[in-house]
């Protein structure tokens, strides 16, 4: 995160400008305890227009968050970290920016010689076990060759990293110390969107600090082929705060505070916490082995939109849509086919693509799963034994003559055995050409044709025959990809588009 000045107006400002809920939790702190509801206009408006079935919602008291604070507060640390990184004179007087220096030492550009400068960092954490084991993101120690702890008693401790999870964002710290303060643990499942919750860290330095707020969103996928289903609520969370532990109202831990999504680096109302379960079975493996195990699908995915739950005839644009499959991986020996849409894995339901990332990688590698697929207006039931995201599978696959795609517009080949090698791709035809209904929806040559109307591509032949069936009034989906999908289990970034293509007049 981006080093931002702090001004008190705008944070003020930002509080009670978080909604409703929020500025209301905000203003009954300030009021203290003895605080009474204010009621609100629709409650002094008459209540003939109100069903009668409907019962009133019982007020909701703030928790006790002095009491938490001082019961918990003890076990929540500070944890400066310090390492060096390659830079040059350039980058250290300021005259080249250091994102961009650094990708031209990665080319060999610049002709600049890089040296070793020492860079500084710090975040939160707090303890799990009595004899010093301390749980923290592994953003927060990345590359750190000394990692120093603070307690709140304001002893300093020199941790041990003994191990740090980059999939999970977690890493678990060793001091030697006993008869240490600890948190408590609680379930993550249990927790309800819009119950108050409380974060403290050290924002910006500032040890102990403690806001609160609220569950926004649980299950919450992000952009960045994460796969943890995180918990957003819009408890402020700055740079300094990573690390640290989420409280419920009750004061266990339900979350590791690890993200926000921010324009300006600060907060902005929307920050992000791994759920403490995963973060926990993720420990326990670091505890007893050193490092954490992943299992994988090895399947490429992406969202379905309304135009392509039209097209596959599902009732809601929900599931996963498959757009590769690995080559003798776990999804292509359980039966899985690019086109197909994952609704459900061990009967629970995968709404959004970023929901199958989070549920196999919750997952051991070994364990068997149960998938329900929608294949061509069915649902098909599917099981697989996962694998570990560290083993490497053989790609290669055979494909059919080539021959031109038809009324879409295309002129389509086969993968030759060179482009398999290279890129790994398992399925599709290279698009060679381009015209009419295909060119007017921007498919563009050397872009891979993976499925059309939900029916893989798998020869020049089953395209055409996949257009002959469709219904010529309302046009043909066609899912394409610039690249071929990565083989680093689920992909949520490598299709490039899904194209909606039409004939004219339409």
């Amino acid at each position: 995160m981006n080093n931002v000045s702090l001004k008190a107006a705008p944070l003020v400002l930002a509080l009670l400008g978080a909604g409703v809920l929020g500025g209301a939790g905000v203003e009954a702190l300030h009021r203290g305890a003895h605080a009474e509801a204010i009621p609100s206009t629709a409650a002094a408006a008459p209540t003939t227009a109100a069903p009668a079935t409907v019962a009133p919602v019982a007020a909701a008291t703030v928790p006790d968050f002095p009491r938490i604070t001082e019961r918990y507060g003890p076990a929540v640390v500070n944890i400066s970290v310090t390492g060096t990184r390659k830079a040059s004179i350039a980058d250290v007087d300021g005259s080249m920016d250091p994102f961009e220096l650094f990708r031209r030492f990665q080319q060999g550009q610049g002709g600049a010689v890089p040296r070793d400068v020492p860079v500084r960092g710090m975040g939160s954490g707090f303890i799990v076990s009595a004899d010093g084991i301390i749980l923290t993101n592994a953003h927060v120690v990345s590359e750190a060759s000394e990692v120093t702890v603070k307690l709140t008693d304001r002893r300093e401790f020199r941790a041990r990293v003994l191990g740090s999870d980059a999939r999970s964002d977690v890493a678990v710290l060793k001091i030697e110390a006993s008869h240490l303060p600890v948190v408590t643990l609680g379930n993550p499942r249990d927790l309800r969107v819009g119950e108050w919750v409380l974060a403290i860290g050290s924002p910006f330095g500032f040890e102990n600090t403690v806001t609160a707020g609220v569950v926004s969103a649980k299950g919450r996928s992000l952009p960045d082929d994460s796969t943890v289903p995180f918990i957003q609520t819009d408890v402020a969370v700055n740079p300094g705060n990573s690390g640290g532990p989420l409280f419920n109202s009750r004061g266990e831990v339900i979350g590791i505070n690890s993200q926000i999504y921010s324009r300006s680096g600060g907060y902005q109302g929307v920050s992000f916490a791994i759920p403490i379960d995963l973060a926990a079975r993720v420990k326990d493996q670091i505890v007893a082995t050193g490092k954490a195990q992943h299992a994988r699908l090895g399947v490429a995915v992406q969202e379905v939109n309304q135009t392509l739950a039209d097209s596959f005839k599902l009732d809601k644009p929900e599931g996963a849509l498959v757009s590769g499959v690995e080559k003798g991986g776990p999804a292509e020996k359980a039966g899985l086919q690019p086109g197909d849409v994952i609704v459900s894995v061990n009967g629970q339901p995968i709404v959004g693509s970023g929901d199958l990332p989070a549920v196999v990688g919750q997952a051991m590698p070994g364990d068997r799963i149960s998938m329900q697929v929608w294949r061509q207006g069915r649902k098909v039931e599917l099981k697989a034994q996962l694998t570990g995201v560290t083993e490497k599978v053989a790609a290669g696959a055979r494909a059919d003559a080539a021959a031109s795609g038809g009324k879409l517009g295309l002129v389509l080949r086969p993968l030759r055995e060179e482009e398999k090698r290279e890129t790994g791709a398992t399925a599709g035809l290279v698009i060679e050409a381009v015209s009419g209904a295909a060119a007017r929806a921007g498919v563009e040559p050397g872009d891979l044709l993976i499925a059309v109307n939900g029916t893989p591509a798998s020869s020049a032949d089953q395209v055409r025959s996949a257009v002959a069936h469709s219904e010529k009034s309302v046009g043909w989906t066609i899912l394409i990809v610039g690249e071929p999908p990565a083989q680093n289990g689920c992909n949520r970034d490598a299709v490039r588009n899904v194209r909606e293509v039409a004939p004219r007049g339409r």
